[in-house]
């Protein structure tokens, strides 16, 4: 079982600014290419920051004049970006980048708790091979249900479990998961549960597993037998 990865779903082609890249050169890349923000990249095609839309706006909003009612009170930061001509004077900087090799869930941790939608991808060098966006993790979601039966079924069940076909059967609709039938040990419901809840494209497990043996108790009380014994 091989989760998914920044690599699995990024963009490797990326539409890129250097330092010099004007304002118009920046907005004209966002439009032709239907994107909202590029990476800025040194000489050696290493982020150095990131121009979004939303920065060419403050930019636009800082225009306003110092004699104008609208600008009365802007922090004098605004006015010196109301000058920016160029991408190393309007990105935001320095560039979070993420490691290829992250998995999915803390790859959203940090675009979560950094308030971002996007970030570029660097190799061990810090040169950028990518970009992964909120979009690009949602792409397991877009697995079929099929497909998640598949591994569930073959994978984890059969080859990581052990467990004999039949012993549960496995339903998924709509990336939700439902479990049933008897397992031999009640030690292992808990562990298909997580086993299946970690799978690429799973929503949701709800199962109502059955075990044979408690080999959970252990003050010595006699196994709890909650299905009929296997012939």
């Amino acid at each position: 079982m091989q989760h998914r990865t920044v690599r699995d779903v990024m963009t490797p082609e990326v539409v890129v600014a250097h330092r010099e890249t004007t304002f118009k050169e920046i907005a004209v890349l966002l439009r032709h290419h239907r994107i909202s923000a590029v990476p800025v990249v040194d000489e050696r095609n290493r982020p150095v920051g990131l121009v979004s839309e939303a920065d060419l706006v403050r930019k636009e909003s800082a225009l306003l004049g110092e004699d104008r009612p609208l600008a009365r009170g802007l922090h004098p930061h605004r006015h010196h970006l109301g000058e920016a001509e160029l991408a190393e004077e309007l990105m935001s900087s320095p560039a979070v980048t993420a490691d290829p090799e992250w998995n999915l869930v803390e790859t959203a941790k940090v675009m979560d708790r950094r308030h971002l939608k996007r970030l570029p991808v660097v190799d061990g060098e810090g040169r950028l091979i990518g970009i992964v966006s909120r979009a690009d993790l949602l792409k397991p979601f877009l697995r079929e249900d099929a497909e998640i039966r598949a591994e569930i079924t073959g994978d984890v069940l059969l080859d990581a479990l052990w467990l004999p076909a039949g012993d549960v059967e496995v339903t998924v609709e709509d990336g939700v998961v439902t479990l049933t039938g008897t397992v031999e040990r009640r030690s292992l419901v808990p562990l298909v549960e997580e086993m299946c809840r970690s799978l690429d494209g799973v929503v949701a497990v709800r199962q109502s597993l059955d075990y044979r043996t408690d080999d959970t108790d252990t003050a010595g009380a006699p196994p709890n037998v909650r299905a009929a014994p296997r012939p």
